[in-house]
């Protein structure tokens, strides 16, 4: 293990106007393209691939394996397309780099789409974040304007064209299918596989779907090289990551470090567990991804250290939650918005998801019967790997992991309500009233 913080793709978000073009360039912005487009397209997915690369929108495939898999005889165009939906509930990494240096994601975009031989290159951005999505399209015509976009680029005889496009508001265009659908003009809902993206994708055409992260982390490797990215992190987990830290810890925020950092060093880092309390459970990566205890404190935080103690890295927000929570509540709150935004495709979601949620909330008022929990886990159980995408298994991971973890909790729930056992107001980020939790109890007894 290297620093604990490695700052690469935060470098310079603390600078002055540090989105603008001028900003960027002053810390060797656009250097790597100019190498890049020196190089062959196969000798800079070479360098991909040697640096370890893996995707960080949760997955972890390796990137440049990724883009090899684009076949070179197909007649169609190649599209590049970055997935910044980013909207599952506790992740916050894409958004703030898309903000504070939204050229860094351009730079990579335009290192990809010349190593996939692509000419039209897609960001996907949720719709709900404006804000973003204006500044990724200022930053694009800063690009354009300044010949790093259109035709012929530094000379090269390359062209690219980029297109910022905002979604409507759906999580589910977060899985990459549905995503492709959405561009294409369509109802955002998975697709059957195969055909895969990389044959059959966007208009039917090869295409790569790479996380906004994924894509911004690739200018450092090609002006560095791979060996020097391929020095952090772990043996098969390579490289740095953003960790978005939140809840009941005293700084939360962004912390870039090499992956392979356990979840004991990010909260030394956060200052710790809020004055008074300790901690009672967190997530890795989300809330799809199954939660752990403070006996997985020491437990490296890579794809296959959470692996092994039954979970996933996934999108690494860390949701921290201590003593006055309730996990029972906290779950049926990740089980309502993930019943919200089910696409209603397939049946084992759509319907499962709403059975589950009826559920928890019986256990949430202290009405729950006996036999229910043993009921809410075969619901769970018809849900999770019976779905046309993985989605629904997110679902299902928090409401399986919280009752493998906290079962007694969930069984108080034949007589006891949630909010009396756990004040709402005690859990509270700020000043709330004791009698919050009155409010919740209204609606949902």
């Amino acid at each position: 293990m290297v620093d604990k913080l490695t700052p690469v793709l935060s470098a310079n978000w603390g600078t002055k106007a540090s989105w603008t073009l001028a900003a960027y360039k002053k810390t060797g912005g656009y250097k790597a393209v100019a190498k890049a487009l020196k190089m062959t397209p196969g000798d800079v997915t070479g360098m991909v691939k040697d640096s370890g690369l893996r995707g960080r929108g949760g997955a972890g495939f390796p990137t440049g394996m990724k883009w090899s898999f684009v076949p070179k005889d197909n007649p169609n165009p190649k599209y590049l397309v970055v997935n910044g939906d980013e909207s599952e509930p506790g992740t916050c990494k894409d958004m703030p780099l898309l903000l504070a240096s939204p050229h860094t994601l351009i730079e990579g975009m335009i290192i990809a789409s010349y190593a996939i031989s692509c000419h039209t290159a897609f960001v996907y951005i949720r719709g709900e974040v404006l804000h973003v999505h204006r500044r990724m399209q200022a930053a694009v015509a800063e690009a354009y304007a300044a010949g790093f976009l259109g035709k012929n680029i530094l000379g090269s005889g390359y062209d690219l064209d980029i297109i910022v496009h905002a979604g409507a508001g759906a999580y589910i265009c977060g899985e990459e299918t549905a995503l492709l659908d959405s561009l294409e003009g369509r109802r955002g809902q998975p697709r059957l596989r195969p055909p895969f993206p990389a044959v059959a994708g966007l208009y039917a055409s090869p295409t790569v779907i790479n996380n906004v992260e994924s894509i911004s982390s690739v200018p450092s490797i090609i002006r560095n090289g791979p060996q020097w990215y391929s020095s952090m992190g772990t043996e098969k987990s390579k490289g740095f990551t953003i960790y978005s830290l939140s809840g009941h810890v005293v700084r939360p925020g962004q912390f870039e470090a090499p992956l392979g950092i356990t979840m004991r060093e990010l909260l030394e880092l956060s200052g710790g567990i809020r004055a008074g309390h300790k901690l009672k459970f967190w997530t890795p990566g989300g809330s799809s991804t199954p939660i752990l205890t403070d006996e997985y404190l020491d437990v490296p935080l890579d794809y296959e250290g959470m692996a092994g103690a039954g979970t996933m890295l996934g999108t690494k927000a860390l949701q921290v939650f201590d003593e006055t929570t309730s996990v029972v509540r906290t779950t049926l709150r990740w089980a309502e918005f993930y019943k919200h935004e089910s696409c209603g495709k397939c049946t084992p979601c759509r319907e499962g998801n709403w059975w589950m949620v009826q559920m928890l909330r019986k256990f949430e008022a202290g009405t729950a019967q006996p036999g229910d929990l043993e009921k809410l886990e075969d619901v769970a159980s018809n849900i999770g790997g019976k779905s046309f995408c993985a989605l629904a298994d997110g679902a299902v991971a928090c409401v399986t992991s919280a009752i493998r973890h906290f079962r007694d909790e969930f069984e108080a729930g034949y007589t006891t309500p949630a909010w009396e056992l756990f004040p709402y107001g005690r859990s509270a980020l700020f000043e709330v009233p004791e009698t919050a939790g009155d409010q919740t109890k209204g609606a949902h007894a």
